[in-house]
């Protein structure tokens, strides 16, 4: 039997999966990937594509409201049938939240789950379901080992003064503080940046710009501050969420709108962001190539507050050596790098337009005092590898 690492990051109504060959090092190309969409619903469908990128599954998962359960049961029934010479060994769980309990990877067992379950008040959009994922494939692998991965254990190195709010100081020992997210993605990057920077040690800023995005500043690879904070709306704008936003907006809307806190959470998660400000789309794909003036002013907002959140970055880390783009938006839309570079030459940013538009890993021209790279990212790798080496296999 072949052995394997599965990846798992579960969603509100997706399943994201990697199966990973056991190997020294663990390959960054995974031998399955894929996804189940609709969750919740009688119109479930399971894609996946293998090693080469060939499709290998679509197919629909049969039932009413399809729950993760289900959705679990069928995506291993699915890779028994069409994988029976491999062994699943250890299966890696993306966790957003980790408290200020965990800074690093985690076995999980019954104390653990409880703590996850616990923090589900600090990520009630996500939490419940990586807890649900896990719960799952305990009961589908009960011999398995299940790791929790999380994605703020990254931030859990910014100084103190980089996670404290303006709130009165009994809220901080509550665990009202900035957390940061992404972290995965951002760890992912600080082990990869030393292959195509000299100055990957120095002063760095990533932006992860996806449906979520967000930017966090390194130094010496290690997190000194990020833009989101206690939740996963603060910062840049990002598809259908607000980002940063006067806290006395919410107050106006709640009195004299009469808005409710589920209300609330709708608008700021789900109606705002690229999606809210253009009323076309949350895709930038679709708002790059629009030609209305409302897809203008959403992709502007969008770079403007990149912009502007790097200048935050470089005054927390003392000043910026290179700059990383990363996640869907970040490695494909070549406008939106220009823009952003093209506002932030006053950091000495100097862009290679030709490099820019091939998507080269380095996109700085020879003039720039700051080396600007685009990196993919590898969040099912970096699960992959610290449940291989959590549990040394």
């Amino acid at each position: 039997m072949k052995q394997a690492i599965l990846t798992i990051n579960a969603g509100s109504s997706s399943i994201k999966f990697a199966l990973f060959p056991l190997a020294h090092p663990i390959s960054p190309d995974a031998e399955v990937s894929g996804q189940i969409d609709g969750i919740g619903t009688n119109a479930t469908k399971m894609v996946a594509k293998d090693r080469a990128g060939e499709k290998i599954a679509n197919q629909a998962i049969a039932g009413e409201q399809v729950s993760h359960d289900v959705a679990f049961d069928a995506l291993l029934k699915w890779f028994m049938a069409t994988h029976s010479g491999w062994q699943i060994v250890a299966v890696g769980h993306r966790v957003v939240h980790g408290g200020e309990r965990y800074s690093a990877p985690t076995v999980v067992d019954a104390t653990v789950l409880d703590h996850l379950t616990s923090f589900i008040p600090l990520a009630p959009l996500h939490e419940p379901h990586n807890v649900a994922g896990i719960r799952a494939l305990q009961a589908l692998l009960p011999n398995v080992p299940q790791i929790a991965c999380f994605d703020t254990a990254f931030h859990r190195s910014q100084p103190d003064v980089a996670q404290t709010f303006g709130l009165p100081r009994a809220l901080s020992a509550e665990g009202i503080k900035r957390y940061g997210f992404h972290g995965l993605s951002y760890e992912f990057i600080a082990r990869a940046l030393p292959q195509h920077s000299h100055r990957a040690a120095g002063r760095v800023v990533v932006a992860h710009l996806g449906n979520g995005a967000s930017m966090a500043a390194m130094v010496n690879r290690k997190c000194v501050a990020t833009t989101l904070g206690f939740s996963t709306i603060d910062g840049l704008l990002m598809g259908t969420r607000c980002g940063n936003l006067d806290p006395g907006v919410v107050l106006h809307l709640m009195e004299t709108k009469g808005l409710t806190v589920k209300d609330m959470t709708r608008m700021l998660y789900k109606e705002s962001g690229l999606l809210g400000v253009s009323g076309i789309s949350q895709d930038m794909r679709t708002l790059l190539a629009s030609d209305k003036p409302e897809a203008e002013e959403a992709v502007n907002l969008f770079c403007y507050r990149i912009a502007r959140e790097l200048g935050s970055l470089v005054a927390a880390s003392g000043g910026i050596d290179a700059l990383v783009f990363t996640g869907g938006i970040g490695e494909h839309a070549a406008e939106v790098r220009r823009r952003v570079c093209l506002q932030s030459e006053w950091l000495g940013i100097r862009l290679d337009p030709e490099a820019n538009a091939r998507h080269d890993i380095v996109i700085s021209a020879g003039n720039s005092s700051v080396d600007v790279l685009v990196i993919p990212t590898n969040e099912e790798w970096m699960m992959a590898h610290h449940a291989q080496t959590l549990l040394a296999l």
